[in-house]
């Protein structure tokens, strides 16, 4: 199944909103985890466009994932 630039957009949309869903109810390493998804996702709707519209999302998510990853387990 191939991935048409609304579905894309759908899911990434609700990813994001999930992880600030999330994020506002305390669980951050799971919501950021949750928006580098949605942000991967914007990035790859945009992979036909210019440059700066598909590596600078493409960037951010990466290092979302990379600071959820990071991020100490506080208690």
């Amino acid at each position: 199944m191939q991935l048409t630039n609304r579905l894309l957009s759908i899911v990434s949309n609700i990813s994001i909103l999930v992880g600030v869903a999330l994020g506002m109810g305390g669980i951050v390493r799971g919501g950021s985890l949750f928006i580098a998804a949605g942000t991967a996702g914007v990035a790859l709707k945009a992979r036909h466009r210019r440059r700066f519209d598909f590596y600078f999302p493409l960037i951010i998510a990466i290092a979302l994932f990379a600071l959820a990853v990071a991020l100490p387990r506080g208690r």
